[in-house]
C-alpha cells in the first residue's frame, strides 16, 4: 500500500550565502538526491512536495525596489511570490527529474504554480511576523528602516535583523482538485510553493493581496487535502528542542499534541523559527490522526532507519 509523505523544506535547501541561481541550482540537485533516496529504498512511497521562498522573495524585492522607477515599477509583494514560487519550482522539478533518472526512476515530476486562499480581515495584517529576505546588521537593519519607513525590520530568533511582513493563515487551496487528481496519478509533485501565492476572493474569481503564507501552515493543509500518511517539516536542526541553545537544552524526539500544546504554551519556541513549524505539525495531526516529523534534511536517512527527529502523534 503507497504511503504518501508530504514534505516541506526549509529555506536552507534552497539558498546557501550565494544567491546566484547558479547557487541556488546547484543546492536543489543535492536536495532532490537527498530526497530520491526516499523513493529509492521505499518503491511504494509517494512524495509532495513544498518549500520556503523567504530569503527569495526578499531578494526580489530589493532588486525590484532598486531598479523602480514610474515607467518600470516594482512588483506588488504577492506577484514577487508568483515569480519566486514559479522559479523555484522550475529548479526542483528539473533537480527532481534529474535525480530520479540516475537512480533508474521514472516518476513524472509536475510544479504547479499553486494558489492559496486566506481571510482580508486576519489579524496578521495588523501585525507581521513573517521574515523574507536576508539577515541584517544592527547598522544595516538602521540604514534599511531610514530608506523604507513602511517596513517593519526587527530581530529574528537571535540571527540577525530581518524584513517582516503580514502572515495570514491559509483558508484554502484554488488549486485541491487539481493538485489531488495528479497526486492520484503518482505524479510527485511540488505544489503551494512559499506557502503558495496569497489570494483573497474577489466576485466570482481571487485578487492577490500582499503577504507571505507561512509555508509549514500550508504543508499541513497541502497534507489535509492529499490525505497523507505523514507530514515532514525539514529544517536546519535534527530535533525539536525545549530551552534551545541554553545549557538547559533538551530534545525532544517524541511527542503527543497535548505535550507540544503546552511547551508553546509556555513559550518555549520562537515565533518565525520553530513555533510555527510546530503549530504546523499540531494542525496536521489534530485533522487528521495521522503522524507529523520534524528533522533536517540532512537526517532524512536517519529518520527513515531509526525514527530520528522529533515525532508529534495524537
Amino acid at each position: 500500500m503507497t504511503k504518501r509523505i508530504v514534505i516541506a523544506l526549509g529555506g536552507n535547501a534552497i539558498l546557501t550565502k550565494d544567491a546566484s541561481a547558479t547557487a541556488q541550482q546547484l543546492a536543489l540537485i543535492k536536495t532532490a538526491h537527498q530526497l530520491a533516496v526516499l523513493l529509492t529504498a521505499n518503491s511504494d512511497w509517494q512524495i509532495i512536495i513544498t518549500h520556503g521562498n523567504g530569503p527569495q522573495v526578499g531578494n526580489l524585492l530589493l532588486q525590484q525596489q532598486r531598479g523602480s522607477n514610474s515607467d518600470l515599477p516594482a512588483m506588488p509583494l504577492y506577484t514577487v511570490g508568483a515569480m519566486t514560487q514559479g522559479a523555484i519550482g522550475f529548479w526542483l522539478a528539473n533537480a527532481l527529474t534529474q535525480a530520479f533518472m540516475e537512480r533508474g526512476l521514472t516518476n513524472d515530476v509536475v510544479a504547479l504554480v499553486t494558489r492559496t486562499v486566506v481571510d482580508g480581515q486576519d489579524k496578521a495584517f495588523q501585525h507581521p511576523t513573517k521574515p523574507i529576505g536576508p539577515f541584517y546588521s544592527p547598522k544595516m537593519a538602521k540604514h534599511l528602516q531610514a530608506l523604507h519607513p513602511d517596513w517593519i525590520i526587527l530581530e529574528d530568533a537571535g540571527r540577525g535583523y530581518r524584513r517582516m511582513v503580514a502572515s495570514p493563515q491559509p483558508l484554502n487551496i484554488v488549486e485541491a482538485p487539481i493538485i489531488q487528481s495528479l497526486v492520484a496519478q503518482g505524479v510527485t509533485l511540488v505544489a503551494a510553493g512559499g506557502g503558495g501565492i496569497p489570494v483573497v476572493h474577489a466576485g466570482k474569481s481571487y485578487a492577490g493581496i500582499d503577504a507571505v503564507i507561512d509555508k509549514d501552515y500550508s504543508a499541513a493543509k497541502l497534507a489535509e487535502l492529499v490525505d497523507a500518511d505523514i507530514l515532514l517539516i525539514l529544517t536546519t536542526v535534527q530535533n525539536v528542542y525545549l530551552n534551545y541553545q541554553t545549557p538547559q537544552q533538551t530534545k525532544l524526539t517524541h511527542i503527543s499534541v497535548a505535550q507540544a500544546q503546552q511547551y508553546l504554551d509556555a513559550g518555549h519556541f520562537a515565533p518565525g523559527s520553530m513555533q510555527p513549524k510546530v503549530q504546523a505539525a499540531m494542525n496536521f495531526v489534530r485533522r487528521t490522526d495521522k503522524t507529523a516529523v520534524i528533522t533536517s534534511l540532512d537526517n532524512v536517512t536517519g529518520y527513515l532507519q531509526s525514527g530520528l527527529g522529533t515525532i508529534i502523534t495524537n
